[in-house]
């Protein structure tokens, strides 16, 4: 779905060009490649062919599981090329289905490989098993973990915002506001989703286990991506440009109240969580337009970036109503180890 909602985005201006939309199989390869347009299809199939292969463990492994995956990504590659030539936006391309086939095959052959080591004995394993608890409600918390630290890659939301709906339902921007304005929702946003996903860590980890270094560890995590997602799109004098000074308050502020908020009780922590996430994805779609970062996203907006700029947008978009059901499933479990 996911990779489906990237190749289409953004989902307007459709139209019938008159011509077959297979048309781009024979035609001419592009005149102009450049290095970077091939990595972005080499790379962003890469994790479908992995996950294929990770889904089809362990009643298909091997050469099996990796010719589905290289299948399947080889249909769905045509179709939604096919599908592209109906959007003005976007181009189709045959070198882009023999790109995305090799990113495919490149990510199911490791994924062959290291699965059945993974799942079993692998460093991941060993580590999941000593630090959290057993089950796999717990399995989904941290892969919802995984997926906030994949929405940092999006460098048009506030720091650690997710939520925004704004981009799905085409609402109107609101009225200017003063900076002040913006720099307290900017901070309380921050602050509230650190406080959010922070406790959420805690309540997946074992009762004894250094929570409070994970919660360190994770934010750390997730500025360094926010950090290298700036690198890669700006220039290097924007690196920091997103730590605003909003985005600073919220950051010390959610830092200290999550290590201290980590001393009440398990069902505590769940329900402050889900309120604190709640309150930030409302303020998030009432937020004015970041005034920082408008003059800077131009290149966000087009090209090859549209895949990763759409997959980014929906995943951000709908983390926070899936994080908020999933607190609520573990409140309701009422299990409480070790308080």
């Amino acid at each position: 779905m996911l990779t489906i909602y990237a190749s289409l985005y953004p989902l307007e201006g459709w139209h019938n060009h008159g011509l077959s939309p297979f048309a781009y199989i024979d035609a001419p390869w592009p005149r102009y490649i450049t290095t970077f347009d091939l990595a972005v299809n080499l790379i962003g199939y890469m994790p479908y062919g992995f996950l294929c292969v990770a889904a089809l463990e362990p009643r298909l492994r091997g050469v099996g599981a990796t010719a589905v995956a290289i299948g399947s990504a080889f249909v769905l590659s045509l179709v939604l090329e096919a599908a592209q030539s109906y959007l003005p936006a976007r181009v189709a391309v045959n070198l882009d289905v023999l790109c995305n086939v090799a990113g495919a095959a490149l990510g199911a052959a490791l994924g062959a490989v290291l699965m059945p080591r993974w799942m079993r004995e692998g460093p991941m394993a060993r580590a999941r098993g000593a630090l959290f608890l057993p089950g796999v409600d717990i399995d989904v918390g941290l892969i919802l973990i995984g997926l906030w630290l994949f929405v940092q890659l999006n460098p048009a939301t506030l720091l650690f915002a997710a939520g925004d709906l704004r981009d799905l339902v085409a609402a109107t921007p609101g009225r200017a506001r003063r900076p002040e304005f913006f720099a307290g929702i900017e901070a309380f946003t921050a602050a509230a989703n650190l406080v959010g996903v922070g406790l959420m860590l805690s309540a997946l980890a074992k009762p004894g286990q250094p929570v409070r270094s994970l919660i360190v560890a994770l934010v750390g995590v997730a500025l360094a991506v926010k950090i290298a997602a700036f690198a890669v799109l700006m220039h290097a004098e924007n690196v920091l440009v997103w730590l605003t000074p909003g985005a600073q308050y919220g950051l010390l502020a959610g830092l200290a109240a999550v290590l201290f908020a980590v001393a009440m009780p398990r069902t505590a922590r769940l329900a402050v969580a889900a309120v604190l996430l709640m309150i930030a994805t409302v303020l998030v779609n009432l937020a004015p337009p970041n005034p920082y970062l408008a003059a800077t996203l131009k290149l966000w907006q087009q090209g090859h970036f549209l895949n990763f700029n759409g997959l980014t947008r929906l995943v951000s978009a709908l983390w926070a109503f899936a994080a908020l059901a999933y607190l609520i499933y573990l409140a309701s479990r009422r299990r409480d180890p070790g308080g």
